[in-house]
């Protein structure tokens, strides 16, 4: 090895020690129960947006992008390394880089259009796409995409099986006059779909409000735009991105930029906002723009920003939430 082989290796080492110090300088800026895990390098993941775990396959997070994207998915490990069907890579790669090949384009949802995907829920046996963004409150057109879920190691499409489109009965002018029917997180529970929504000052796109409304949809119609029954309201989330509910379905996480809220299920119906959250605030300048919340297991969770970072989250250890100043 000659000198430039040397200096390339030691510029390597700085740039590797760099990082690492960079890593543990965001960590110690981090709650105790928050761990920063790495990071999603595979290019076609441009805005991780959704993030739901797989209930058939171990270790297979189900993630897609914002706005702006294909319709597609793409299935992540825990630790953020994209899966690629075995018959595939040959053709395709994954976070290294390789000239004579693509990276891996994700698994293609055929019959469905991007318009703005902003989570993803499951069950037992289906996904649900929730194409429900609508940041100037001004859509028609929101709805829900259904699929049968795909097994991440062998299919490389998946064709819808409906698109069931909703609308909120309260919302009668578009732009509405109160900014408060963008959605950013859906989960599923006893066979219903549920909506947290996200609000804004009205005609303001960027300046959050307080506030967030659960809504549940009664009705899976595909010739109509099924009304979204309200639930309830919770004074206290503000720019709600994410939420799930665990696979024991007792505990339901919610996600905003500033914050990790954990419900418990009610005892009886379904006023998920209703109780006492535990969690945690969050630094926006350290996690910043976060968007998806997935449980690994029963205590604890991955998040995701849209710059594709990912933590884990102790959520046994949370305490009574308190929201930061």
């Amino acid at each position: 090895m000659g000198l430039r082989g040397t200096s390339v290796t030691l510029k390597c080492i700085v740039v590797a020690a760099l990082m690492v110090a960079g890593a543990q300088s965001a960590q110690d800026d981090l709650a105790p129960q928050i761990k920063w895990i790495g990071k999603v390098d595979h290019q076609p993941i441009a805005e991780m947006s959704g993030l739901v775990r797989s209930r058939r396959y171990p270790d297979a997070f189900w993630s897609h992008n914002d706005s702006g994207d294909a319709a597609r998915l793409f299935a992540i490990n825990r630790s953020g390394d994209v899966i690629i069907p075995p018959h595939q890579r040959t053709a395709y790669h994954g976070a290294k880089v390789e000239p004579d090949r693509l990276p891996w384009p994700g698994l293609q949802v055929l019959l469905a259009a991007h318009l703005d995907w902003e989570d993803i829920a499951i069950d037992d046996e289906m996904i649900y796409i929730a194409d429900m963004g609508n940041n100037y409150n001004d859509r028609r057109d929101l709805g829900v995409y259904v699929l049968y879920e795909p097994n991440p190691l062998h299919n490389r499409s998946a064709r819808i099986l409906k698109f069931i489109p909703v609308h909120y009965p309260e919302q009668t002018l578009y732009p509405a006059r109160q900014w408060h029917y963008d959605c950013e997180a859906v989960f599923a529970d006893g066979g219903k779909l549920y909506f947290i929504t996200k609000h804004r000052a009205p005609g303001q796109a960027a300046i959050p409000e307080v506030g967030a409304n659960l809504y549940r949809l009664d009705s899976f119609e595909t010739d109509f735009a099924n009304p979204l029954t309200r639930v309830e309201s919770n004074g206290m989330l503000t720019m709600v991105t994410g939420a799930d509910l665990s696979a024991n379905g007792q505990h339901l996480a919610v996600l905003t930029y500033t914050g990790i809220w954990v419900f418990d299920r009610p005892a009886s119906g379904d006023h998920w906002l209703s109780g006492t959250p535990r969690g945690i605030p969050l630094d926006y300048r350290v996690t910043r723009q976060v968007e998806a919340v997935a449980w690994i297991d029963d205590d604890t969770l991955l998040i995701s920003n849209e710059q594709r970072d990912l933590y884990e989250v102790n959520v046994s250890t949370l305490p009574a939430y308190r929201p930061g100043p």
